[in-house]
C-alpha cells in the first residue's frame, strides 16, 4: 500500500486471490499480470487480432493457474469421450436399435434408460477414486481402467455384428460405463479446483461445455458418413495414454487408513446432504430433467419414416446434430460472457421459461404448421435445434456450477458424484418417463398419430417445474453454500495436488509494479 502509483499502473480487485507457485517469481508475475482488469479505453482499443487471441490467452491463463495435464484431461475427457463419442454413439445406435435390431420406439427409449446404469453408478466410482488409491494414485488408475472397458466394449460390437438384444446392449453399456468413470475422475479434479479456486469455477465449466460441443460437432459431422462402431473405440485408447500423463501427487496413505478414510467419507457425505441448501438444490435438478420426460425416439422414428415425417437421412440427421453443436457453444460464450455472474435462482429460472417455449417448436414442426406458413422442413428443423441446443447449454451449466458449490473439500470426488448420480437419475426417469407415454399414446415405429399430445404433455411438465424455483438458492455463483466447518472438516491440505498456494494480491504488489514497469519501458521502446 505504499507503493508509488503512477499514471500507468492499473490498480487489481482487492478481493481477488491469485495462486502462487513458492519459489518462481516469473510465473507468479504472469499470473499477476493476466489477472489485472483492463481499463475501458483499452478495451476500446482491441483489434480482430486481440479478439482472435482472446480464447488463446484465455487458455493460457487457465494452464498457468492450473496444471496444463489437467487442462489436457478436460480436453480428453470432454471432447472426445463425452463430446465425440457420446454424439457419434446417439447417431449410429439410433439407426442400429431402428434398421438393425427393429424395435419399437417405446422399447429404444427403456434400453436408453439402461445406459444411465453406469451414471448412476457414479458415487461408487467417486468413492473408489477419493479413498482407494492404486500404488498411491487416486486419478490415474482410473483412467486406464476407463480406457480398457470402453476401448473392448466398442470393439466387441463393432465386430460381432447382428447379435442378440442382450449382448448388444451389454456391449453398449459397457462403452457408456467407460464415459462414466473416466467422467467422474476428471469431475473429482475440477470439483477440487473450484472449491480452490473459486473465481475460475465458471470458467472451469464453460471450458467443460466448449470442449463437449467441439467434440460433438465433430461426432454428429462424421455419424452420417461413418456408421462403423469402431471408432468409438478411439476415444477410450486416448483415455489410456492420459492415465499415464496426467499429473497426480502420489498419496502415501497407509493400507490400514483406508477404512477410516472410507468412514470419514461417508459421514462427511451424509452430514452434507442432510443440510437444507444441500438438499434443495439437488432435489430441483432431479426434478426439472425427470419431469421433462424425452419423446426423442418416437420424434426420430417420425422423421425418419418416408411415409409420415419427413423422411430425413442418416447424413442429414448427423449434419442436424451437428449444427446444434454449433449452437451448443454458442451457448456457453453466451453464459461466459454475460450470464455467470447472474444469481443461480434468476438464471435458472428463465432458462427454464425459455426451455418450455422452445419444446413449443417440436409441436409445429410435427403438426406441420411450418409449411403452411412457407418455411421448409430442412431449415425450420436446424432452427429449432440450434435454438433449443443454446437454451439446454444456458439451462446445463449453471446447473453444473451450483453442484461444484455443494462439495465438502476431501470428499469433492465422491460427493460431486453422488450429485450426478441424482442427475443422472433424472435423465434414466426423463427417459423411461417419456417410454411409457410413448407406450400408452400407442406411438409405434409406422403410427405417430398421438406423438403430437406426447411432446405437449412434455413442454406442460417443463413449465410446471418453474414451481419449485424455490429450491434453488438465490446466491451468486461465486458464493459458499455450505458452512466453511464443512469444507475444512474433510481436508487438511493447504496445498493443493499441484503445489499452488493461495495468496493475496495485495502481497505481490511489489511484483506486479516491477512487472508493470517493465511492460511500459517495452512499450516506449
Amino acid at each position: 500500500t505504499d507503493l508509488p502509483k503512477p499514471s500507468t499502473w492499473i490498480p487489481l480487485k482487492p478481493s481477488t486471490w491469485i495462486p502462487l507457485k513458492p519459489k518462481n517469481s516469473l510465473e507468479n508475475l504472469q499470473l499477476i499480470l493476466l489477472n489485472r482488469p483492463q481499463s475501458s479505453e483499452t478495451c476500446a482499443r482491441a483489434s480482430p487480432l486481440s479478439i482472435f487471441m482472446e480464447p488463446f490467452q484465455w487458455l493460457q491463463m487457465l494452464s498457468s493457474q492450473l496444471n496444463p495435464t489437467f487442462i489436457f484431461g478436460v480436453v480428453v475427457v470432454y471432447g472426445l469421450s463425452q463430446g465425440f463419442s457420446g454424439s457419434f454413439f446417439k447417431v449410429v445406435t439410433d439407426f442400429y436399435w431402428k434398421d438393425v435390431q427393429k424395435v419399437q420406439p417405446s422399447a429404444v427409449q427403456l434400453y436408453i434408460g439402461l445406459y444411465y446404469i453406469p451414471w448412476v453408478m457414479k458415487p461408487i466410482w467417486g468413492l473408489l477414486t477419493d479413498v482407494f488409491p492404486v500404488r498411491g494414485y487416486k486419478r490415474r488408475p482410473y483412467f486406464l481402467v476407463a480406457g480398457v472397458l470402453g476401448c473392448v466394449s466398442a470393439l466387441m460390437v463393432a465386430t460381432l455384428g447382428k447379435v442378440p438384444i442382450a449382448v448388444a446392449l451389454s456391449c453398449l453399456i459397457g462403452i457408456t460405463a467407460g464415459v462414466a468413470i473416466a467422467d467422474v475422475t476428471i469431475d473429482a479434479c475440477i470439483a477440487k479446483n473450484s472449491i480452490e479456486i473459486r473465481s475460475l469455477a465458471p470458467d472451469m465449466q464453460s471450458l467443460c461445455g466448449i470442449c463437449s460441443s467441439l467434440g460433438a460437432l465433430i461426432g454428429y459431422s462424421s455419424s452420417g458418413f461413418f456408421a462403423s462402431l469402431v471408432l468409438l473405440a478411439v476415444p477410450p485408447t486416448i483415455l489410456i495414454v492420459l492415465g499415464f500423463v496426467i499429473y497426480e501427487v502420489r498419496s502415501t496413505t497407509l493400507q490400514s487408513e483406508k477404512k477410516k478414510d472410507l468412514q470419514i467419507a461417508l459421514r462427511g457425505m451424509s452430514k452434507t446432504i442432510k443440510l437444507p441448501q444441500v438438499w434443495k438444490p439437488s432435489l430441483y435438478m432431479y426434478l426439472s430433467l425427470a419431469l421433462s420426460i424425452s419423446t426423442h425416439e418416437g420424434q426420430f422414428y417420425w422423421y425418419t419414416y418416408p411415409k409420415a415425417g419427413p423422411a430425413f437421412s442418416q447424413e442429414f440427421v448427423g449434419m442436424i446434430y451437428a449444427v446444434g453443436a454449433l449452437a451448443s457453444i454458442a451457448g456457453v460464450l453466451i453464459y461466459q460472457k454475460t450470464l455467470k455472474d447472474y444469481p443461480f435462482r434468476s438464471l435458472l429460472l428463465y432458462a427454464q421459461l425459455l426451455y418450455g417455449m422452445t419444446g413449443m417448436l417440436d409441436v409445429i414442426f410435427f403438426l406441420r404448421w411450418n409449411l403452411v406458413i412457407g418455411i421448409p422442413d430442412y431449415f425450420f428443423v436446424i432452427m429449432e435445434e440450434c435454438v433449443s441446443r443454446i437454451i439446454s447449454r444456458i439451462r446445463w451449466i449453471p446447473m453444473i456450477v451450483l453442484s461444484t458449490r455443494l462439495c465438502p473439500l476431501g470428499i469433492e470426488g465422491t460427493f460431486f458424484a453422488l450429485l450426478m448420480c441424482i442427475d443422472s437419475l433424472g435423465s434414466l426417469s426423463s427417459k423411461w418417463g417419456g417410454g411409457i407415454v410413448l407406450h400408452l399414446f400407442h406411438v409405434t415405429r409406422t403410427d405417430f398419430t398421438n406423438l403430437w399430445l406426447a411432446i405437449l404433455i412434455r413442454n406442460f411438465l417443463r413449465f410446471a417445474t418453474i414451481g419449485l424455483i424455490f429450491l434453488v438458492p438465490k446466491g451468486d455463483q461465486e458464493d459458499d453454500l455450505i458452512p466453511p466447518d464443512i469444507l475444512t472438516a474433510n481436508s487438511d491440505a493447504s496445498l493443493d495436488d499441484d503445489g499452488l498456494e493461495l495468496a493475496p494480491v495485495k502481497e505481490t504488489s511489489e511484483e506486479a509494479r516491477l512487472l508493470l514497469d517493465e511492460e511500459n519501458s517495452l512499450k516506449l521502446k
